[in-house]
Parts: structure tokens; sequence; C-alpha cells
């Protein structure tokens, strides 16, 4: 598979549990509503700072809000929402159900657990000791703290902060200009941290999780599977990088309207960008099949980008999809190709394209087939 194959993750609402109210049929109002105060500032006290274990994480605005309390005698099960900021990177909390274990010791309560809640996602921290590595314009936050796996994430650092000046070379909008990179232990623990199953991820290098649409975007992080990213040439890393930084970038422009085929074929011109490779090195697959004459009919549809799928058919997708923003830039300029962007966003496809490059969709799946066919074929 060509070295920037990636699909936007759409973030998906956490599930909501069932919890029994601390107040059962018959028990008297006034025990249970002090017993729940003493459970919630319990829970208070001990999340009022971050544990030390995190210290060397730039966090911020921690805090944990119980949201409903089950008691089990001497044991007490809450149901909390973690927020915090990364300081200099969030520009609004992030969320994370929790469920907090507490025991009776003796009049008083005692935290003894802290776990994702029934259903949630994980934190990086829930799989175990995390390093961190700073770049300019990077932060890292990678599994374990050993000399070579803080060695590793430095150069993740390094990589990603060459990826964000690219990406604002190619995104000329306004954008945070820094990225979070998440480098779990193994493919195990990032399908973990990711809600999916790993067999989705083996062949990739990374992937970007985050909120389509406007407005504050704080999840925003670029994960990196450590098995895949390890294949990768050095060349093949930096294209990895940039092409979910730009992800990153263009987020806020990005909304249910955007084609997959404009989101993740600009992702990869970014990336692409400037690297001197040819359509066929970059497209294989795609190459192979119009040569032996299958020609796309069409502009590569969203589904064509989902999981779990034929390979070689997905590859072909994101080929097409990077050779449709290419001839974009190519024909139209760059300038426009930014400007379809936002405005794809906004508005259905076919203004966008009449109001920028003066064409409705036929006019550029014709041109993009001849641009094909021109770059693609011996």
């Amino acid at each position: 598979m060509p070295l920037a194959r990636r699909a936007v993750l759409r973030a998906l609402p956490l599930p909501l549990l069932s919890w029994a109210p601390l107040a059962a049929c018959g028990a008297p109002a006034g025990t249970a509503d002090a017993v729940e105060g003493d459970i919630r500032r319990a829970v208070a006290r001990w999340s009022a700072a971050p544990p030390g274990a995190l210290a060397g994480i730039p966090l911020e605005d921690w805090a944990y809000e119980v949201t409903s309390v089950r008691r089990d005698g001497a044991r007490a099960f809450a149901r909390a929402e973690l927020r915090y900021r990364l300081a200099g990177y969030d520009t609004a909390p992030a969320g994370s159900a929790r469920e907090v274990e507490l025991v009776r010791d003796g009049a008083a309560w005692r935290v003894t657990g802290d776990r994702p809640a029934p259903g949630a996602l994980p934190q990086p921290w829930d799989q175990g000791p995390v390093a961190v590595a700073r770049g300019a314009r990077s932060l890292v936050l990678g599994a374990g703290r050993s000399e070579r796996s803080e060695q590793t994430l430095s150069g993740i650092a390094a990589e990603a902060d060459r990826a964000v000046a690219a990406v604002t070379a190619a995104w000329p909008q306004r954008w945070a200009g820094r990225v979070v990179v998440l480098v779990p232990g193994t493919l195990d623990a990032m399908a973990a941290l990711l809600g999916r199953p790993a067999s989705d991820y083996r062949d990739l290098g990374a992937v970007t999780t985050g909120r389509v649409g406007a407005g504050p975007a704080p999840a925003d992080r670029v994960v990196v599977n450590p098995e895949g990213y390890a294949e990768l040439s050095e060349e093949g890393r930096r294209i990895v990088l940039t092409h979910e930084a730009t992800h990153v970038a263009t987020r806020a422009a990005t909304s249910e309207r955007t084609p997959l085929w404009l989101s993740e074929g600009f992702a990869d011109w970014a990336a692409y960008r400037g690297t001197g490779r040819t359509a066929a090195e970059a497209a294989p697959e795609l190459a192979r099949a119009v040569r032996r004459g299958a020609l796309p009919g069409a502009l590569p549809a969203d589904e064509a980008f989902g999981f779990g799928g034929d390979p070689e058919a997905l590859a072909r997708a994101y080929g097409g999809a990077w050779l449709a923003c290419r001839l974009i830039a190519d024909r139209w300029g760059e300038a426009a190709l930014v400007r379809l962007y936002g405005r794809a966003g906004r508005e259905p496809l076919a203004t966008a394209l009449a109001g920028t490059l003066g064409t409705d969709p036929a006019g550029l799946t014709r041109a993009w087939q001849t641009y094909l066919r021109e770059e693609l074929r011996p």
C-alpha cells in the first residue's frame, strides 16, 4: 500500500452508562444524601491535581466531575467525567468517561482505583508509564520510559516538526501550527485507544482522531502504529506524519459535507507536495488499473475509504483522490484548491466547484479521467 494511505476517523460519542441511584427504595433519603456527599468530596480531594506519575505531561484544567454514585456495602463506584487540556495544544478541554472505585476506611471514603468507564476508551496513561518528547511544534506521548523509547519519541517529534512546516506551506489558512502525537507500545494498544479492531490498522503508519466541523476541536491526536511506522523509510515517515498533520490543520474547514476524496486527497497532496514523486510512483495500484483499461468512471465515493475492505481498492481510491487534488492544483492553482476545500465544507460540492473552478462535478470528473490517462499510462 502506498505510504500515505489513511482514512479520517470521525470521533464517536462515548456510550452512556446506566447507574442505579444510591438512594434505594426505602432507604432514608438524608442518610443516602450524606453518604453520596462524602463520596463526591473524597473524589474531589483525590482528583484535585493530576497524579504524580503524569508530572511530565503538560496537563492543565484537570478535573473530575462526578455524575452518579453507586454504593455496594463498604465499596462505592463513582461515574465521573475527566476534563483536562494539554497546555499549549488543546484549545478546549478533552474528555474521558471514568469509573472511580472507593472503599470505606473507618468513617471516611478512600479512592482505590480509577479506570475508563465501561465502554469508554482508555487514556494513554491507562496503558502504563508515559514518556514525553517535545518538539518545537509537537508534543509526543509514548509508552515506556526507557532510553530507547525516549530516543524513538524524540525522533518522531523532529519528524512531526518537519511535517507541521510542510502543512503550513500547503494550507495557508490559520491553524494552531502544532500537533499532538500518541505512540502506543503495540498495535493492540493502538487499537484499544481507538476502539477498533487491530486488523483495521495493521498496514497503516498512523491515523488521526478528531471531530469534524467548526469550533474547538481539543482532541485531535495523531496516533502512530508503532509496528507499521517502524517499517517505513525516513521519507515514508515524513509523508505519513504530513498527511495526518494536514487533517489536524484542515479540521475546522472540514464538515460532513466535505467529500472524502477531497479531504483525503488534499492530505496526500500536501504530503507528496515537493517530493518529486511521479503519479505512477505514488499511486501504483491505480496506475496498474488504468494501464489494463480499468479507468475509474467516477471520483471515489466516501464508501471507498472505509476500513476492512479490499486493500487494493482502498489504495486506488486514495490514489485517485490525490490525483484529483493534484489536477486541481496544476490546472487551477494551489490557491484555488485551498478555496475549494473551504467552500466544500460549507456548501454543496457543485456550488463550490462552480464558484472556485468554474466547472461542475461532471466536468471535473472528465478532466480527472483525462489526467489519469496522461499521468499513469506509460
